[in-house]
């Protein structure tokens, strides 16, 4: 298994301008220092926060802002839409029945968006 990811990671979109932070609820029970995170931790506007402005072409309002500046591309906000859980999860972990989530686990939003884990809220430390 990668790392463990946790509430508090920070995440980025590919169309996004901004990086945000991943909002695990304790539902499940299970924490690493914070609230350990599952492949089901995807609900946009709960678990996934906004990324500043989105740029794809894909996104209806992104869409419509660049028809009325006559083609120059013009960012709106971001609502990131995941219709998917994260992919992969953990083989070997599960969180809350639900395989855990992991640093190189990726969620793809509706509009062509690669959603990945910048840091996971928990790291590997090494003593000498």
């Amino acid at each position: 298994m990668g790392i463990q990811v946790t509430s508090g990671a920070t995440l980025q979109c590919s169309f996004g301008v901004a990086p945000s932070a991943l909002q695990v609820l304790p539902a499940n029970r299970v924490m690493c220092g914070a609230p350990a995170a599952n492949i089901m931790d995807c609900a946009p506007m709960v678990n996934i926060m906004p990324f500043g402005q989105c740029s794809s072409m894909a996104n209806p309002m992104v869409a419509a802002a660049t028809a009325a500046a006559l083609g120059a591309l013009t960012p709106m906000p971001c609502i990131p839409v995941t219709p998917a859980p994260w992919a992969p999860g953990s083989p070997t972990v599960l969180i809350g029945a639900m395989p855990a989530l992991q640093n190189s686990s990726k969620l793809t939003c509706a509009w062509g968006g690669v959603i990945q884990v910048v840091a996971p809220a928990q790291f590997t430390t090494m003593t000498a």
